[in-house]
């Protein structure tokens, strides 16, 4: 199945967890009695096993992915990841005019006999990084940097004036001294407004921000096929993790330098007054660009870009979309090891090039004069809801798994310890009340036959704290699914929301990381309906998977081969984060029986 058309992005939408449960044989405590409609009731809670069983997965399919991982992560779990990008590029409108006339017009005289010479200046690339742009009060604050994000009266920077004033005054809310005079801006009179860079939260980022990374752009020489021919050139075709393509199948180095962090605004600044105007508009601003990688390309790319873009004008290489791919392979993405690992997340429907250029052309004078223009090369686009157009592979690199995790993930049987790596990682498959089937269907059995009103259901996944190190980045929620139909066990409809945003929606569901200061401690998962489903509606007590995912409002899966040789569909969003998490199983040692894996089964009886 194309993942293309499998893809889908709910509204609001949240993590969901791996269920587990603990034994069923134990006595009940009564919580509390009462009457209903005249009947004696007791209101209690029961614990069931939850068996649980880890999977490897060998590569998973990254092409078409909704965010790309570049970069390289130490997860002090499970080791080194090396994510790498290969990616087309697209232009905007192909068969293109370069300066004002066509190559044709200007071999056919049209623009009265003048060759317009064009020539590369300068060539940038732009990749933005995942932003957090919601700021509920428009006070000129992103929600997640301010400490009031339902007032804009606040005084975020602390310089006495506050936020909604200083956007009426189009000075910088997080800057007590918006322009740098040295004076603040509550006693500045001469501040020139909106010439500062907005600061937002930036998403996704794992590595020392303060540090240079080392970013690398070369040409790619694959051809990325859009189509399977094992199909008849009817499905997309398929690229898996395990794939490499540096450095086989890159050449010229376009871009090999340090690039540093930076979580505001890209401005561009005027630097020449316009003549034809009476306003002096040196030193204003002419456009912005969110936070990103921006930098530019060097002398081996300007003169890659002179001899097949510019110098290619009226040919058949730009003629349309094929012939270009087919021409132009594309581009491969980096970041090479140093002493700052460093991973970020990447929605690639938003990076580009830039080809500045200038042109001989005629002035009102008759003379010669240079011009200048701009080309925007695209790599993937998406319009909206629509399938993504173009093709992006993300090359997973992952350093071998220390022989311990390999054992419990090789093995079949109910494991101590689960083992969730988001990648080309591991998952783990859960069986709730029973590992056999017929005994789990007796206890359900029983809880029917008991005529249990279900008030709550929740599975609790206590980290496994010997084996993840306090200082280690952590899933902030899981993601918890039917392996029948990869459905999350999460109902949007019946849900709790409290921000648009992956830890705000989903509210009822859960699976948020509880913490201990910096220390992680347990995950709760709330299976109340899915239980329900089961004891009031017949459903089947299906195998549920157990994953991590960066933003739970990702649903949707995509081909993976797993360790076995076998290929299967399982959730795309995993596929789209570097980190992972051990949690403690249900096959414990008596020293963590506390913490075994469980379901808590909260319910009301009426005699």
């Amino acid at each position: 199945m194309n993942f293309l058309n499998k893809i889908k992005f709910p509204a609001l939408a949240g993590i969901l967890f791996v269920l587990a449960i603990t034994s069923c044989e134990q006595e009940l405590t009564t919580i509390g009695d009462g009457v209903i409609g005249g009947e004696p009731f007791i209101t209690d809670k029961a614990v069931y096993d939850v068996f649980a069983v880890n999977k490897k997965i060998e590569a998973v399919q990254t092409n078409a992915l909704p965010l790309y991982q570049l970069g390289v992560f130490n997860d002090p779990v499970y080791g080194n990841t090396e994510a790498q990008i290969t990616s087309q590029v697209q232009l905007t409108a192909y068969n293109p005019e370069f300066g004002d006339f066509s190559q044709s017009e200007e071999v056919s005289g049209e623009n009265n006999g003048i060759p317009e010479n064009e020539v590369i200046d300068s060539v940038f690339i732009y990749i933005p990084y995942l932003n957090n742009k919601i700021d509920t009060d428009s006070d000129g604050v992103v929600d997640a940097l301010d400490e009031l994000p339902f007032d804009g009266t606040n005084d975020t920077d602390g310089d006495g004036v506050a936020n909604n004033v200083e956007v009426a005054n189009n000075t910088n809310p997080n800057d007590v001294d918006t322009d740098g005079d040295g004076i603040n801006d509550n006693e500045d009179e001469s501040t020139l407004g909106d010439r500062f860079p907005e600061t937002f939260k930036i998403d996704s980022i794992y590595g020392d921000r303060t540090l240079p990374f080392n970013f690398k752009v070369s040409r790619s020489t694959f051809f990325l096929r859009d189509l399977d021919p094992n199909s008849n050139f009817q499905e997309a075709q398929e690229f898996f993790s395990n794939q490499q393509f540096s450095p086989t199948f890159t050449e010229e180095v376009f871009y090999d330098g340090q690039v540093t962090f930076d979580d505001r605004e890209i401005l561009f600044v005027v630097l020449e007054d316009d003549p034809d105007t009476e306003e002096n508009e040196i030193g204003t601003i002419s456009s912005k660009l969110d936070p990103g990688i921006r930098v530019k390309l060097n002398a081996t790319a300007n003169a890659f870009f002179q001899e097949n873009i510019l110098n290619k004008e009226g040919g058949s290489e730009l003629l349309s979309s094929s012939n270009f791919k087919e021409f132009f392979r594309g581009i491969h993405l980096s970041v090479l090891p140093s002493s700052n690992d460093f991973m970020m997340l990447l929605d690639l429907t938003d990076a580009r090039m830039d080809i500045f250029y200038s042109y001989d052309k005629e002035n009102d004078d008759d003379e010669i004069e240079r011009a200048q223009k701009t080309l925007e090369v695209r790599l993937i686009t998406q319009a909206g809801t629509n399938p993504i157009t173009g093709n992006a592979i993300n090359t997973l690199i992952n350093e071998d798994y220390p022989a311990t995790i390999m054992d419990r993930i090789n093995g079949e049987e109910n494991t101590d310890r689960i083992y969730l790596k988001g990648g080309a990682g591991s998952y783990a498959e859960l069986e709730l009340f029973d590992e056999m089937p017929s005994e789990a269907e007796t206890i359900i059995n029983q809880i029917k036959a008991n005529n249990w009103i279900i008030n709550e259901a929740n599975l609790v996944f206590y980290i496994d704290t010997e084996a993840v190190p306090v200082d280690a980045d952590e899933p902030p929620r899981l993601y918890m699914y039917n392996t029948e139909t990869n459905t999350p066990l999460y109902n949007p409809r019946t849900e709790n929301n409290i921000a648009d945003t992956s830890l705000g929606v989903f509210q009822n569901y859960d699976g948020i990381i509880e913490k201990s200061g910096d220390r992680g401690l347990k995950y709760t998962v709330k299976i109340t309906e899915y239980i329900n489903d089961i004891i009031v509606r017949d459903s089947a007590n299906a195998t549920l998977g157990l994953t991590i995912s960066p933003d739970i409002r990702i649903t949707g899966d995509n081909n993976m081969m797993l360790s076995n040789g076998v290929e299967m569909e399982l959730p795309a969003a995993p596929v789209i984060s570097p980190l992972g998490t051990v949690l403690i199983g249900n096959n414990v040692l008596p020293s963590n029986e506390d913490k075994k894996l469980k379901l808590e089964i909260f319910y009301t009886e009426v005699d």
